[in-house]
C-alpha cells in the first residue's frame, strides 16, 4: 500500500530530533501513523516520509484528528498492538479529544503523539506559535489518558516513548499522550542518541488472582444450582475465549456476552446473550468477567423515570474477576455504580480463568451426582438456545417480503452474502441482529463498539480494523450507522486514498434514532404528542444520499436501496469490488430503526 518517496535519506544515523522519534517507532514495529498534517509536528512528518522512507510507520492521511485517533483505536482492537496517531498542538488535540475519550472508555492502547511550541519563546513565530502553545498541553486530556508526558530535551525522548508504550500496553490498557517541543523535533542531533534494547522494557506479566479467592469462587460455582456467567471485555485477549468455553462446558454454565468484545461464540449451546432475564432471576451464583458495568448487567431501568431495580435475587452470590479498580479517574463516571460483591478478584482474566477452571475440576472431582445435574442443565440450556436461534431466523425470513427493509432483513441478507467468506465485523451489528443470525465462532470476529462514549467512531475505527487485516484474506465488514458517519464522513476519503478493502453497509434509518426514542419516552410520560419526537432528530428534507457522498470521496457506492428484493444483489456487487479490486465499497440501505 505504501509508496516509496521519490527520493529518500539513506543515512542510518539520526540527524534531527524527529529522526529519533521515528527510530523509536521502528524499534516497536509500529506499522502506521495516522494524522492530519500540522506545523507543530512537521519535523516528525518529514522524518517519517524521508528519514524513515514512509515504511514502519507509513502515513495514513486523515482529514480530521478524531478520525486519526479512531483509526488507531480500531487497529489496536483488531491487531492486538498499538499504532500511532499524531495531532497538531492545542487545536488538533481538542479535535482529537473525543476519540481519545472513546479509546479511554473502551480501554484501548493508542499512542497519541503531539507537537507544540517552541516552548522557548524567543524562537516562536509571531501570533500563531503563541496561540497554539499551551502550558501544559497534556492538561487537555490528562483525565482520560493513562499517562502523558512532554520530554524536556532530546536525551529524554527514548525513555519517554518507551515508558509510554509500556504503560499503554500494560493491563488495563488505555491511551497515552506524548508531546514534543518543535525545537526538540527540528534541532540537529549534537550527540548520538542510543535506543536501548526495547525487549527489556516489555509490559509486566499479567496479574494472577489471589489463590484463596479463586478457591472460594470455584467452590461457589461447583455447588451452584443455577450458575450464570456474564462476560464483557474478556475477549480483548483472544486467547481467553477458549478458556471461557472450557469453564462453561465443564459446569454447563450459560453465558451472557455483553458485546464490548467477542467473548463467547453465539453458536455455542450455552450462549444465552439474548433472552436471559429468566436466568438472571433464578441465578444463585454469577461469575462476572471483565464487566464494565456490573450493576447495569444485573438491573433493569425505566426509560421514562430512570429508576433501576435488580432483576437478580437478593441472595445471589456475585464473583467478579477484572482489573477495573486498577484504572479509576475522578473526572468521568466510567467507574460505574459500586456493586456489592461476595468474591471480588483483581486479576487478568487471561491467566485467572484457566486457574479457576482447574480448581473447579478439582473441586468437583468424581462426584457422579453433580455431573448428572450438570448434564441436565446443559440439555435444558441447549434447548432454550436452539429454540431462540430458530425463532430469530424465522422472524428475519418472515420480514423479507415486506415493502421496507427491517434491521433483521438487513442483517440476514448481509449474512447470506458473506457467510462463505472469512469475515470480521469491524463495526456495527444491525441492532444486535448480526449476532442473532450469523455464526460468530472465532475470537476477534467482532471488534465491539466504542464502549458507548460517543458517535463519530464507527467509520474510522472500521478503517483501522481493516488496516490491521490488510493482506490477511479476511473480509472486513462495517454495518455503519448514518448519524455516526455524518460526524466523520471524510473518513471515506482516507479509505479510498489508502485503498483499504472494506465492505460498508449503511444502516440508514434517516434519524438520530436513539435521541428520537428518548423523545418518545419523555412525550409519553408528559402526555404530549409523540409525533413531534422526530423534530430535531430526523435526517430528512433533504435526506442524505450516502452513495453520492461516498462517490464524492472516491469510494465505489450504490443506493439508496429501499426494497428487500434489491438488497442482496447490491451487496453482492459491492462484495465483488472489495474482493476483486481490493477497494472499499459502500451500499446505502434505507432500513427501519429497529
Amino acid at each position: 500500500m505504501a509508496k516509496a518517496p521519490a527520493t529518500r535519506v539513506e543515512k542510518k544515523q539520526a540527524e534531527y530530533g524527529s529522526d529519533v522519534v521515528v527510530d523509536l517507532m521502528k524499534a516497536f514495529d509500529i506499522e502506521y501513523a495516522a494524522f492530519n498534517p500540522g506545523a507543530t509536528f512537521r519535523g516528525i512528518h518529514d522524518s517519517i516520509v524521508n528519514y524513515g522512507g514512509n515504511y514502519k510507520p507509513e502515513v495514513i492521511f486523515c482529514c480530521h484528528e478524531e478520525i486519526s485517533v479512531a483509526v488507531a483505536h480500531g487497529y489496536a482492537k483488531a491487531k492486538g498492538k498499538p499504532m500511532v496517531a499524531i495531532v497538531h498542538n492545542i487545536v488538533g488535540l481538542q479535535h482529537a479529544s473525543m476519540a481519545i475519550f472513546n479509546a479511554w472508555i473502551d480501554r484501548v492502547p493508542v499512542i497519541v503523539l503531539g507537537g507544540t511550541g517552541p516552548m522557548n519563546t524567543t524562537r516562536r513565530r509571531p501570533r500563531i506559535d503563541w496561540i497554539h502553545t499551551a502550558l501544559v498541553q497534556g492538561n487537555q486530556v490528562r483525565d482520560y489518558v493513562k499517562w502523558d508526558d512532554q520530554p524536556y530535551n532530546l536525551a529524554s525522548v527514548p525513555e519517554s516513548f518507551i515508558r509510554g508504550y509500556r504503560i499503554a500496553t500494560t493491563e488495563p490498557t488505555a491511551p497515552v499522550y506524548i508531546n514534543y517541543d518543535a525545537d526538540i523535533q527540528e534541532d540537529a542531533v549534537k550527540e548520538p542518541i542510543e535506543i536501548p534494547d526495547i525487549s527489556r522494557f516489555s509490559p509486566p506479566a499479567p496479574v494472577q488472582a489471589n489463590p484463596e479467592a479463586l478457591r472460594r469462587a470455584a467452590k461457589l460455582l461447583v455447588e451452584a444450582k443455577s450458575p450464570l456467567i456474564i462476560a464483557d471485555y474478556l475477549g480483548r485477549n483472544p486467547k481467553s475465549v477458549p478458556h471461557l468455553i472450557e469453564l462453561a462446558e465443564l459446569l454447563a454454565i450459560p453465558v451472557i456476552d455483553k458485546g464490548n468484545r467477542f467473548n463467547f461464540p453465539n453458536s455455542h449451546p450455552l450462549d444465552v446473550t439474548d433472552g436471559a432475564r429468566e436466568l438472571l432471576q433464578k441465578a444463585d451464583v454469577i461469575l462476572a468477567l471483565d464487566v464494565a458495568d456490573l450493576y447495569g448487567s444485573l438491573t433493569t431501568v425505566s426509560k421514562s423515570t430512570r429508576a433501576c431495580e435488580y432483576v437478580t435475587s437478593p441472595s445471589v452470590k456475585l464473583i467478579h474477576i477484572s482489573m477495573n479498580d486498577m484504572l479509576v479517574r475522578s473526572w468521568a463516571g466510567d467507574y460505574m455504580v459500586l456493586q456489592a460483591l461476595d468474591v471480588p478478584i483483581s486479576a487478568d482474566t487471561s491467566v485467572a480463568l484457566p486457574e479457576l477452571t482447574q480448581l473447579c475440576r478439582q473441586t468437583m472431582g468424581s462426584d457422579g451426582k453433580r455431573k448428572g445435574e450438570i448434564q441436565s442443565r446443559f440439555i435444558a440450556v441447549k434447548e432454550k438456545h436452539e429454540s431462540l436461534r430458530a425463532k430469530w431466523l424465522a422472524d428475519a425470513r418472515a420480514k423479507l417480503d415486506r415493502k421496507e427493509i427491517s434491521t433483521a432483513c438487513l442483517a440476514y441478507e448481509l449474512g447470506e452474502v458473506v457467510k462463505k467468506e472469512d469475515w470480521v465485523l469491524v463495526n456495527g451489528s444491525s441492532n444486535g441482529w448480526a449476532r442473532r443470525l450469523w455464526d460468530w465462532t472465532k475470537p476477534n470476529q467482532y471488534l465491539g463498539g466504542s464502549g458507548g462514549a460517543g458517535v463519530g467512531y464507527g467509520m474510522s475505527a472500521a478503517i483501522g480494523g481493516a488496516l490491521a487485516h490488510l493482506g490477511s484474506g479476511k473480509l472486513c465488514v462495517d454495518i455503519q450507522a448514518d448519524g455516526d458517519l455524518l460526524m466523520t464522513s471524510s473518513a471515506l476519503w482516507t479509505a479510498a486514498k489508502h485503498k483499504i478493502p472494506l465492505l460498508i453497509v449503511m444502516h440508514n434509518n434517516q434519524s438520530f434514532y436513539n435521541s428520537e426514542e428518548h423523545g418518545f419516552e419523555v412525550a409519553k410520560s408528559r402526555h404530549r404528542p409523540v409525533e413531534n419526537a422526530g423534530i430535531g432528530t430526523h435526517v430528512d428534507e433533504p435526506a442524505v444520499n450516502f452513495a453520492k457522498v461516498a462517490e464524492g470521496f472516491g469510494v465505489h457506492a450504490e443506493g439508496p436501496i429501499y426494497r428487500p428484493a434489491d438488497l442482496r444483489p447490491a451487496l453482492e456487487r459491492a462484495l465483488k469490488v472489495v474482493k476483486e479490486k481490493k477497494l472499499p465499497a459502500l451500499v446505502d440501505v434505507i432500513a427501519e430503526p429497529r
